[in-house]
């Protein structure tokens, strides 16, 4: 019986773990200006929003439709584990500690992503690809 739904639950977790970054890159080009000020508050330099916005939004539409999934499964996990700790990680806050919990589950996610391979329904398996 796994046999046969895993690929529908390989399609529906890449799609969950995706929307996030999709709308998340969508927001930063929506609120260009003021997410360069915030990440500039917090230390980053506000210059790396362009790739910040390309891995969030270009990297979350390739992993929606299963195109290099492994390799930007890892990249996006670490990203996840080090944005999280450059803005979320004030243990005195729950929320901020919710927020780096967050973070962490889904570098998790990708995790996974990357060892089991992003399923059936993917341009990488159209391809024969194993990026």
């Amino acid at each position: 019986m796994l046999d046969r739904i895993s690929p529908y639950v390989l399609l529906v977790s890449r799609v969950m773990l995706a929307m996030i970054f999709v709308k998340a890159g969508w927001g930063k080009i929506a609120g260009y200006a003021g997410t360069q000020t915030y990440m500039e508050a917090m230390g980053v330099p506000g210059n790396v929003l362009p790739l910040v916005i390309l891995l969030e939004l270009g990297g979350g539409l390739a992993i929606l439709f299963g195109s290099f999934t492994r390799s930007l499964s890892l990249v996006i996990a670490g990203f996840s584990v080090f944005s999280g700790l450059i803005f979320h990680f004030d243990l005195q806050d729950g929320g901020q500690t919710i927020h780096l919990m967050k973070n962490i589950a889904i570098a998790g996610g990708f995790g996974a992503l990357m060892v089991v391979g992003p399923g059936k329904f993917s341009l990488d398996h159209r391809f024969s690809k194993s990026w």
